[in-house]
């Protein structure tokens, strides 16, 4: 599948986030293993611990579709340097099977293996 596809629906996607104290919008697409394309954006809360990254309500939405696992991810923000996922979204990103992630702005795009991102994601956790 076509990377630009995914990017599009990321940016969609990103004009449906619920910022309302960062004001930081943030869009997400992934793939599930089956071709399907889902979107995600970040959705704020006052108690900022509550707060759902985009990258994990894409995943969500796959989920809730029926998909089992993943194959890639993009995230998009209009930041002066890509935007990077936390912690939280790369292990959830690690759950699911992303191998690629790519990080996009408007004028730039990086390609991480999730290994390079989390690496030994798994390792000495229930010797999976």
């Amino acid at each position: 599948m076509d990377w630009n596809i995914m990017i599009e629906r990321a940016w969609e996607s990103r004009e449906h986030a619920y910022a309302p104290y960062s004001s930081f919008a943030v869009g997400a697409a992934v793939e599930s293993s089956d071709g399907g394309i889902f979107g995600g954006c970040n959705v704020e809360n006052l108690s900022f611990g509550l707060t759902m990254c985009a990258e994990r309500v894409a995943i969500a939405s796959a989920i809730a579709a029926g998909g089992k696992s993943m194959r890639r991810v993009v995230v998009v923000a209009d930041t002066r340097t890509p935007v990077s996922p936390c912690g939280a979204c790369r292990q959830v990103m690690a759950e699911f099977g992303v191998q690629e992630i790519l990080l996009c702005n408007r004028s730039e795009q990086i390609l991480f293996r999730l290994d390079e991102l989390l690496p030994r994601s798994s390792a000495g956790i229930l010797d999976r």
